[in-house]
């Protein structure tokens, strides 16, 4: 860590002196001496680094000097920061006032901004004096320690051609699996309304977690129980945290209590009468006085429910008086080989696996039995590509050392450092973070960002230098349980015996804690070194001021769910932690932001996602010169982002999606930083607005991801959609959405769309709103696109041939035509008059051709006008050899097609899993169950929905009170007209599962997801956030 910072400061010293002679200017005068003796020091410390941090974890004395380099490292690498910030705010200054009207009371402010500077650089200076004096005394100090000159490794590991190695497959846990599922599920007449538990005991690094996953996730568990709940108890024990935990893995939101009876009242009532399995991973706490209110809340379950709890101590599954306590073995050196050498050998030729077997066996003896140990050394294995790697590793010093868990650091130390030093800065951050906590990769990289351990070259920028340190992470398996989301993002986990190491590491300079525990200890030492934490806040009225001390925070991420009186302990917050890097306060119930915000001026990463009582942004936000992500995700109240906003001109990731913001200000294409802008709202009312045209896109070419163009009924001019040079964008999703504040179109919307040509690479595309007749002839060319929606775009009668788009996953279709016919398809009719479908090939035969090829789901939305769905001639049961339709389909919606009489041939034949049908009665009465003269063309799919809805009007919202006696689906429907909400409120419930499904309600600005609702939003619903006022009362 002291290496990282060490090589961070020293390359940041170099840059600021270079721009020195670049540009003939003295940033600093007076401390040319004292920069260089930095400069100096700094080099001759790094270079005996490695020894050192190899040195400490066996001698206390080496681990306090180090700690005392990295304290004066951290607060130099402050001292360079303010330096190179006061030189970009005096550069942007300057670009300002180029640009502003001269005056008597301009000439007079600009003197007042040279007095300023003067004043900057002494101060800058007597810190850079200050700081030097320190880190001489500490280069002194290190003579006495024989540090051995030994750079750290430099070089990036080799990477396979996979991002990394899928381990997920479990070696030597069949049989254990096997028996903790039959204990879950089997019931006994003796165990009366008891919840049965059920104990996993072991070592850490065992297998405990992964063995409780098998049988969590196995489709027996499943089905058998009606609520499943995994909560991470882990260490120090919190009866409030855990109840809440459980509350919301049971509802899916955070309960809005604070004391433990109420917390335990609310688990009862959740749980009442229901087969339950709860999850207790990684229990430490052995007090029975303390778990007494949480296993009486349990009682009231339905019977064979279950708690299944894993555990290092034997004392914890007496204390739970565990009916069925496995004690979970090692592994078997063979079963050891095989976790090892699946990760190890991958990708290589046989000749390779056979020369490193011996060796890799003498390693994996040293494993102990245990699968995290070769899981990771199997890992650090794979970039090894000789014999001497191979040999370094088996007999490297680190084997001796004996720290927490013996048996595991060593292999985790083995493979720490092996790894270059921006990349174990990375890995050691995470020890931010609570156990068992779901990180996700593009943001985690952005949080690197903010600490500068990422450094960008001329051929690689720093979100891709970004991934490659989390491949090589995960392929050490650092990281684990990945999971892919949408668009190239990816979710995971880190092993707890990881976590344990990484805060082992990171040790006084991480924590995570609730304000409450926090006020209750008397100990403020460690607040000193203290540079990362997150804090869950219940309560700001008993917010501990002892956190103030944390001075030199670099990251803080405050979690507060409830209470809205933050305002004040947050000002204070703000005034005495300015070290900040990162300051996260994403669904808080926040109103207002101080302004003091803008003098953080180390800040890079702000996130205010989900902060829906957020009225607006303070203008200070303009003065963060360094500031590289913002986040107002579903900032709902907030209608506009500050004025300046182009005064951000390192500006990476502005993140606004579902937020209240009605336009860009103007500016935003100075902005050229910009890869991340999820939104671009086009301003009404034209250039006197302040607003941002849509021409201003154009200068931002490094645009990727998902962009959002929304109100484009607001352009005026044409040409402002042309230089926007949409397709030149590096955007994998794009959606367009022909909405806005004019009445009346200023420009042809077909004209417009052709304008808006996407990038060739789209994968995602989705136009609405859309009210020109005619798609733009370039959306065929999006050979890439995976999902493509076409929907609320009424004056479109003729559609391309979707069918030819090879890689199409996902269609929605909402438009005017009124048959579906093969040129849909994208293949055409023979020329006999016949109905079937050919393709001409080389020498005039009949070619085997497939339509839709790769398509999975299937919406046909609000097609009031479809009347015919042609076939391609076939009977029913028939195939046909020379073509095939959608092979892969699996899901069919069609809604709203009110004339529609029959499904084709085609879609009946497909492989469906799931159909629904609503709002279509001549489909209805076709394919009712058992009735319909069609129902056994689909009585083979298994989950078939036809007309299953409840419908109430909107004139009759208001008598509504509850949904306690609600069961299937509350539909809200053609609301089209209401499109200003003044209050919003809460649906009240019991709890019961209910869905509300919204249709047509294109100019409703909110309706809120309710905690413990499933709520299923369709239509025109692309904002809906909070609930109308009409809603709040809703009744039988």
């Amino acid at each position: 860590m002291a290496d990282a910072l060490v090589s961070t400061i020293l390359e940041r010293i170099i840059s600021i002196a270079q721009y020195q002679v670049e540009h003939e200017v003295k940033l600093v005068v007076g401390v040319e001496k004292e920069i260089e003796d930095l400069k100096n020091n700094l080099l001759a410390t790094r270079d005996v680094l490695e020894d050192a941090e190899r040195k400490q974890l066996k001698d206390a004395i080496v681990k306090h000097w180090l700690n005392d380099l990295k304290d004066v490292s951290y607060d130099m690498d402050d001292v360079v920061d303010e330096w190179s910030t006061a030189v970009l705010k005096w550069e942007t200054e300057e670009a300002e006032n180029a640009l502003a009207p001269k005056s008597v009371a301009f000439y007079f402010l600009s003197s007042c901004w040279c007095f300023h500077r003067v004043a900057r650089r002494r101060d800058i200076a007597h810190k850079i004096k200050e700081v030097g004096e320190k880190l001489e005394d500490i280069v002194e100090r290190k003579t006495k320690f024989g540090f051995k000159l030994y750079r750290a490794i430099e070089k990036e590991p080799d990477r396979q051609t996979t991002s990394f190695v899928d381990v997920s497959r479990v070696h030597g846990r069949e049989d254990e699996k096997k028996r903790v599922i039959s204990k879950l599920l089997c019931s006994s007449s003796q165990e009366g309304r008891k919840v049965q538990v059920i104990s996993i005991e072991g070592m850490g690094g065992i297998g405990k977690t992964t063995l409780a996953q098998l049988a969590y996730n196995a489709d027996e568990i499943k089905t058998y129980f009606e609520k499943r709940i995994w909560v991470c108890v882990s260490h120090p024990f919190d009866e409030k945290t855990v109840a809440k935990a459980i509350i919301e893995d049971l509802s899916g939101a955070a309960p809005n209590l604070v004391e433990l009876e109420p917390l335990c009242k609310r688990i009862s009532e959740s749980i009442e009468g229901k087969k339950f399995l709860l999850v207790l991973d990684d229990v430490w706490e052995d007090n029975s006085i303390k778990w007494e209110p949480l296993k009486e809340s349990l009682k009231c379950g339905g019977p064979g429910s279950r708690i299944l709890v894993t555990t290092r101590k034997n004392s914890v599954v007496k204390m739970m008086e565990s009916a069925y306590p496995l004690v979970l073995g090692k592994l078997s050196e063979d079963e050891c080989w095989s976790v090892f050498s699946q990760v190890a050998f991958y990708g290589r030729s046989q000749e390779e696996c056979e020369m490193f077997t011996e060796i890799g066996r003498k390693i994996v003896h040293r494993c102990k039995g245990l699968p995290l140990a070769a899981k990771t050394l199997g890992g650090l294995m794979q970039s090894k590509r000789t014999t001497e790697d191979w040999e370094n590793i088996l007999c490297n010093e680190l084997w001796e050392i004996e720290e927490v868990e013996k048996g595991i650091f060593p292999p985790l130390l083995l493979s720490y450092y092996d790894l270059p030093v921006a990349i174990r800065s990375c890995f050691t951050y995470c020890a931010m973070f609570p156990k068992d906590h779901v990180m996700e990769r593009g943001k985690l990289i952005r949080m690197w960002m903010a600490q500068g351990y990422l450094k960008a070259s001329t051929s690689k920028e720093m979100e891709l230098v970004g991934k490659g340190y989390f491949e090589i992470l995960a392929t050490r398996a650092f990281f684990q349980d990945f999971q892919e989301t949408d668009e190239d993002s990816m979710k995971f986990k880190m092993h707890d015996i990881v976590h344990d190491f990484a805060q082992f590491l990171m040790k006084d300079e991480c924590f995570t804690v609730e304000a409450d525990v926090l006020r209750r200890q008397k100990n403020d030492s460690f607040y000193g070194r203290a540079r990362h934490a997150i804090i869950t806040v219940s309560n700001w009225a008993r917010f501990p001021e002892s956190i103030y001390n944390a001075r030199k925070l670099r990251s803080l991420l405050i979690r507060s769910y409830n209470d809205t009186a933050i305002s004040e302990p947050l000002l204070t917050l703000l005034r005495n932690l300015t070290y900040l890097r990162l300051f996260d306060l994403s669904s808080s119930p926040i109103e207002k932001i101080p302004s003091d915000v803008g003098k953080l001026l180390h800040l890079r990463y702000l996130d205010f996602s989900h902060c829906e009582w957020l009225k607006e942004l303070p203008e200070t936000i303009s003065e963060l010169y360094n500031l590289q992500s913002l986040d107002i995700t579903w900032c709902v109240s907030v209608k506009q982002l500050p004025q300046k906003m182009r005064k951000l001109t390192r500006l990476m990731h502005l993140e606004m999606h579902g937020s209240g913001v009605a336009f860009l200000p103007r500016g935003i294409e100075k902005l050229i930083l910009l890869r991340t802008l999820t939104n671009f709202v086009v301003g009404g009312g034209g250039v006197q607005s302040g607003a941002a045209n849509l021409g201003e896109l154009g200068n931002l070419s490094d645009l990727r991801g998902t962009l959002w163009i929304e109100k484009l009924r607001n352009v005026r001019d044409m040409n402002e959609a042309l230089k926007a040079e949409i397709k030149k964008k590096h955007l994998t999703g794009l959606y367009l959405l022909f909405n806005g504040d004019e009445t009346e179109l200023q420009v042809d919307e077909n004209a417009l769309i052709e304008a808006l040509q996407a990038p060739s690479n789209l994968q995602v595309l989705c136009i609405s709103e859309f009210r020109g007749t005619l798609l733009p002839k370039w959306i065929m060319s999006l050979t890439k696109l995976r999902r493509l929606d076409v929907s609320h775009c009424g004056s479109i009668e003729v559609l391309p041939p979707f069918g030819r788009l090879p890689y199409l996953e996902k269609l929605i279709i909402g438009v005017k035509t009124r048959k579906l016919d093969v040129g849909f398809l994208g293949i055409e009719t023979v020329g006999n008059g016949s109905d079937g479908i050919s393709k001409k090939g080389e020498n005039g035969e009949m070619a085997a051709v497939t339509a839709f090829p790769k398509l999975k789901e299937l919406c046909i939305w609000k097609m009031e006008e479809l009347e015919e769905w042609d076939g391609i001639g076939m009977g029913w049961g028939e195939k046909d050899t020379k073509t095939e339709v959608m092979p892969q389909l699996r899901e069919l919606e069609v809604k709203g097609c009110t004339k529609l009489k029959a499904l084709p041939d085609y879609v009946l034949t497909a492989p469906l899993v799931e159909l629904r049908m609503n709002e279509c009665p001549a489909l209805k009465e076709r394919y009712e169950k058992e009735k319909g003269e069609d129902w056994h063309k689909i009585s083979h799919i298994s989950e078939i929905e036809i007309n299953y809805q409840r419908k109430i009007k909107a004139a009759n919202l208001g008598k509504i009170k509850n949904l306690n006696h609600l069961g299937g689906t509350l539909r809200v429907m053609n609301l089209q007209n209401i499109a200003d909400v003044s209050e919003s409120k809460r649906l009240k419930s019991d709890g019961k599962k209910t869905e509300l499904q919204v249709d047509d309600c294109s100019r409703l600005p909110y309706l809120k997801e309710t905690p413990g609702r499933d709520i299923e939003s369709v239509g025109e619903c692309f904002e809906i956030l909070a609930a109308p006022y009409f809603l709040q009362d809703l009744e039988n």
